[in-house]
Order: structure tokens, then sequence, then C-alpha cells
């Protein structure tokens, strides 16, 4: 199983255009945040799904942004319990015990039918079985910490040959893997999963105007009027941006190896080829817009370790724009 790491932040929420900036949204009730005025949203900042999230909530009081944000803290928390690698008593750490979960829930059959959709897109370098893959670098890693390289090569093909997405079957009676040993990880897809829930569960509840940031970033503006800019963040200097992206009704995310380390000297990352079982991605970072937040999640993910014709062509099915950052930090934009 995964151990907690603190995923670091790759993209900022750089400006808020045609929007004033407003007091900080708290549930406590010791510090009751002022009314927004016209105009401007209710932030609330927390913690989701392991680290920093955040809500801008426009054309509600202060009153209706707590129930709101108390709705939203329980949808996570739901959610979490079916996801999250973290829980031990999460329904998919049930289904990598014992290989199979029975009755599973809507949302975990609808998750991985998103999974199914972007694996054929990729051609399998978007691949949820490469927990088996995480358990074998975090291992040898642990028990040699300061190794140069990676596992060897027949432990490697052991592994691999564990991870395949085909193996995995699932309908409304149960999920079962083909074969003994395997384990599934949606942690490439799963927040952005769960922000697109976030923001139909707001919609749902009247709010026209948005912004979800639940690890991924969804805006949304019934009326097409408001544009959110978000920032890439330089690799090498956390505290820059390299570039700013105004989104308007989109998704965005960002994966870069830097984030997660397996090594201690940072060469080997939590970016798995599924059919290789190398570790070590093509770019700095891969920054995906597209229309959902599961969509732009599962792409930055599988983009990590795909040549640029290849990624053309999958973003293209999904109307997703792309930028790379380049191993010389140059940013490549694909549209």
């Amino acid at each position: 199983m995964n151990t907690p790491l603190t995923r670091r932040r790759f993209f900022a929420i750089a400006a808020l255009t045609a929007a004033g900036a407003a007091a900080p949204f708290l549930l406590n009730r010791n510090r009751p945040a002022p009314l927004p005025t016209t105009g401007e949203p209710v932030i609330w900042k927390g913690i989701a799904l392991g680290s920093g999230a955040e809500l801008r909530l426009f054309g509600v009081d202060r009153k209706e942004a707590e129930i709101l944000v108390n709705k939203v803290l329980a949808e996570v928390a739901r959610l979490e319990k079916i996801f999250s690698l973290y829980r031990e008593d999460s329904l998919i750490n049930r289904l990598n015990k014992e290989g199979r979960l029975n009755n599973p829930p809507p949302d975990f059959l609808a998750l991985l039918s998103i999974c199914r959709d972007i694996h054929a897109l990729t051609d399998g370098a978007f691949d949820p079985t490469v927990q088996v893959l995480w358990n074998l670098y975090a291992d040898h890693f642990r028990r040699n910490p300061r190794a140069e390289t990676p596992p060897s090569e027949p432990d490697i093909r052991r592994t691999l040959k564990l991870v395949g997405f085909k193996h995995v079957v699932f309908d409304q009676k149960a999920i079962l893997f083909e074969q003994k040993g395997m384990g599934l990880s949606l942690n490439g897809i799963a927040q952005g999963y769960i922000t697109d829930k976030i923001t139909a569960l707001l919609q749902q509840h009247g709010i026209r105007q948005a912004l979800v940031d639940m690890g991924e970033i969804r805006g949304f503006d019934t009326d097409n009027q408001r544009t959110w800019n978000v920032g890439i963040r330089n690799p090498q200097n956390e505290e820059a941006t390299l570039l700013t992206i105004p989104i308007q009704n989109q998704a965005f995310a960002t994966s870069g190896g830097y984030g997660t380390v397996m090594d201690e000297a940072g060469k080997f990352t939590h970016l798995f080829d599924p059919r290789t079982g190398t570790a070590t991605p093509r770019y700095r970072s891969v920054s995906v817009m597209a229309p959902t937040a599961a969509v732009a999640d599962a792409f930055s993910t599988a983009f990590s370790i795909m040549d640029e014709a290849a990624i053309r062509t999958a973003a293209r099915a999904k109307q997703a724009k792309v930028w790379l950052v380049m191993p010389d930090n140059r940013i490549e934009t694909l549209a």
C-alpha cells in the first residue's frame, strides 16, 4: 500500500480576472469571516484528499457557503472511503487484498469506465494496475535507500506480469482481478474524478460560478463570463511561475516526477511506464486543460511517458490542450 506522501502543488491559482480579493471563509465560529460584497467569492481553504484544497464560491453568503462546504466535505469523505489507498477500510484496499469486490458502488464502476477509455486512448500508457510497480520500487529503495539503480530486471519482468488493465473485469455484480497478486491504484485519476463530483454537487445546489481545487482544478461559470488564470510552476523553483494560462469552464491538472520520488537522488519517480516498468518520465512536468478534471488528471499522468505525436492524438480525442515542460525547462504547447 502507498504510504502517505505530500504531493507538491505543481500549479497555482495565479489570479482571478473580473474578481476582487476576498477574506478567507473559515469554519471557525470564533472568527467569522465578513460577508462577501457583490462579485466577490466566499473562499474556503482546508485539507481534502491529504493535501490543500480550496473552494471559491460566488453568489452565496457566508451561511449558505458553510452549508455547502459541509456537503462538499461529506462527499469527499464518502469518495475517499472508496478510492483512497491511505485508508485501511477503503474499498480499493479491500479489492487489492482479496482480488474481488462484490456489489461495487456506482462511483467505482464509473471511474473504472473512464480508466478503460483513457487506457485505450493512450495505448496502455495510463494503467491503474501499476500499484505492484509502486510496491516493488518502494520496497527496493526502502531496503537500499542509497541505491542508484532500479530494481533488478528479473524483478521488474516478474512484476510486469501482474500489470495490465485488461485483466480487471468489472460490472454491477463485481470487480475482480484475473491474476492473483494484482493491485489497483487510482491515484492518477481519483482527485480529478472527485473534483468533477464536487463541481456537479455545487451546480446541483444552484451555484453558477465557482472554482474547485481538490488537488486538480476546475472552474465553471454558467454564464460564460468568468475566466480563471492558473500558473504552471517552475520545476526548478517552486516560487516561480513559467507560464500563466487562462481557463474558462475547463479543468486543469499537472503531473511531474519531481513531486514524488522513490529514491534519495530523485532519479526514479512515481510516474511508472506500465509497459516497461521504468520510472523516469520524459518531461519535467505535463499540464493538461480538458473539459473534465478526471480526463485532465489521467492525461497528465499518462502523457508523462508518451511521445509528442501520441500525446497530440489522444489530446484531440478529448479536446484537451497540453503544455510540456521539457528537460531543459522549455515549454512545448500541444493543441
